[in-house]
């Protein structure tokens, strides 16, 4: 007779289909362990090769880094460059910090986050520095008027050329990193990260002149020009370059949620946030053309308004990420894929915060610790990535490739749900609201505590596991479009899944499977 513990851990749950005028396209079972990963069909040729790719973009940023670092340190000179590079680092952590705070529901890979900054501070800086020198000397002669050629050159071509240069990291991982670029805030952070290179190479070279220009004078002190670049440069206006370049991100961003139907509106949202990036630009650039008080009223009137409207709107759609998950992913739970817990726990931020110190220290020594705090942190990416997947099918945001991306994306849950289910339904109780009654005992995990017993590495009486939690299996608490659950479906034959093993499965440093 067989062991009816291993048929519930071999069975797998039915995949809740997205509508029901739908219920023919049931997703099938998913890959096996070694096929876990989605791999659309690519001919054979050298510049289809992943490695080729990014060995070209490699060798081609460092050159860029090299004709740059040349070009700035021959303009500020020895001493000047060291000056400005030891000034213009300062904002750059705090920088990066912000936009990897906001970016925290769905981490995006440090892969895209590194090329954006280094596009920015290589790449871009070095298009614009020749550009721009080209631009005004050419403004120049045929005007022969230099101030008039500089002050044209800040105001018109500087803007058009930099936003254009900075907008180009955006686009190239909107069209290449696609499945890691999902909605505003992945257009934001991106976008951020790239104007934060950029502003770190142009404040190298603001300063290092600066700094040259008092060697020359004899100045020092807070009357000195750099300590004023600084102040204006560093102190007044940090998020200038990524305020700008935001607003190219927000385009891309809110491209990237609309309909494929809709394919003017994708194509016109991020033209315009590129305009209105190289508006704001311009008009930041010739403030101080406005009289003696332009350049405070800009920034007064402008641009600390526009700055508090857009981190307004960036935390906002953080928050819908998470309105997202609360969303969607009960479907998921009624199915059977999630515990009953689960969606409150991952739409919350201390939640899962808790679930991931809860796995670390349930673990007997510290580096099985830190494996199941990063496997409870993949399961929330994954898990973020399925809910926003979903939602993006709803509005026809997606390509014929959802069901494979779907059901990849629960093959990566399913690996690691012996190790993150506990532990998020444990957070859950914890986070709970006070005065909130539970119909059975807190659950304690991994067999630890009274009610819990394990057997072949799964959770009996706490509801961690599949066709034991309510409404496993059936439609309890299931929202209206989803069509049915089943049980244990045709689809899904016994077997078609290994048995999870949250440590040793698919690779742990991205948010999403490679496409």
């Amino acid at each position: 007779m067989s062991d009816p513990s291993v048929q519930h851990q071999q069975a797998r749950p039915a995949v809740p289909v997205l509508h029901e005028d739908r219920l023919d396209e049931v997703l099938g079972a998913a890959p096996e362990r070694g096929r876990g990963r989605y791999r659309p069909r690519r001919v054979g040729m050298v510049w289809r090769s992943k490695v080729f790719r990014a060995g070209a973009v490699i060798v081609a940023l460092v050159l860029c880094g090299l004709v740059i670092l040349a070009l700035v340190r021959e303009q500020t000179g020895p001493e000047g460059f060291l000056v400005g590079l030891g000034l213009a680092v300062l904002p750059v952590p705090l920088l990066m910090a912000a936009f990897r705070w906001l970016d925290r529901v769905e981490p995006g890979p440090w892969r895209n986050l590194i090329f954006s900054f280094a596009w920015g501070a290589c790449a871009a800086a070095l298009v614009a520095i020749i550009a721009n020198s080209f631009a005004t000397r050419w403004i120049a002669t045929a005007t022969a008027d230099p101030a008039s050629a500089d002050t044209l050159g800040a105001t018109v071509i500087a803007p058009v050329v930099e936003e254009s240069a900075k907008a180009a990291a955006v686009l190239l991982i909107f069209l290449f990193r696609r499945r890691e670029f999902s909605g505003v805030v992945d257009g934001v952070v991106v976008a951020g990260f790239t104007a934060t290179g950029f502003a770190f190479t142009e404040n190298i070279l603001y300063l290092g002149n600066a700094f040259g220009e008092d060697q020359l004078s004899g100045s020092s002190g807070v009357a000195s020009v750099t300590a004023g670049t600084f102040f204006v440069r560093i102190v007044m206006s940090p998020f200038a370059h990524p305020l700008f370049t935001v607003l190219t991100g927000l385009g891309f961003g809110f491209a990237a949620v609309s309909a494929r139907r809709h394919r003017a509106r994708r194509i016109a949202l991020p033209l315009l946030g590129l305009l209105l990036a190289m508006g704001l630009h311009a008009l930041w650039n010739g403030s101080s053309s406005f009289g003696p008080y332009g350049f405070y009223a800009v920034y007064g009137i402008v641009m600390v308004p526009a700055f508090g409207l857009v981190t307004w709107l960036a935390i906002w759609s953080r928050q819908r990420e998470l309105r997202t998950l609360a969303a969607e992913l009960p479907a998921y739970a009624a199915a059977g894929w999630l515990t009953p817990a689960e969606p409150s726990a991952l739409s919350s931020m201390r939640a899962r915060g808790m679930a991931r110190d809860l796995a670390r220290h349930w673990q007997p020594d510290r580096t099985r610790g830190r494996a199941a705090a990063r496997a409870v942190a993949e399961y929330e990416s994954f898990a973020t990535s399925l809910a926003g997947l979903r939602r993006r099918a709803r509005h026809g945001a997606v390509g014929p490739d959802f069901g494979a991306r779907e059901r990849e994306l629960l093959h990566h849950l399913w690996q690691r749900r012996e190790v993150a289910a506990p532990a998020l339904t444990h957070a859950a109780h914890l986070t709970a609201r006070p005065g909130t009654h539970h119909s059975r005992p807190l659950p304690t995990p991994y067999g630890t505590g009274p009610g819990t017993g394990y057997a072949n590495g799964h959770a009996y009486g706490t509801g961690y596991g599949p066709g034991h939690a309510p409404g496993y299996g059936q439609t309890h608490g299931q929202p209206s479009g989803y069509g049915q659950t089943h049980g244990h479906p045709p689809e899904y034959a016994p077997g078609a899944y290994p048995p999870p093993q949250p440590y040793g499965g698919a690779p742990h440093n991205h948010r999403r499977p490679p496409s």
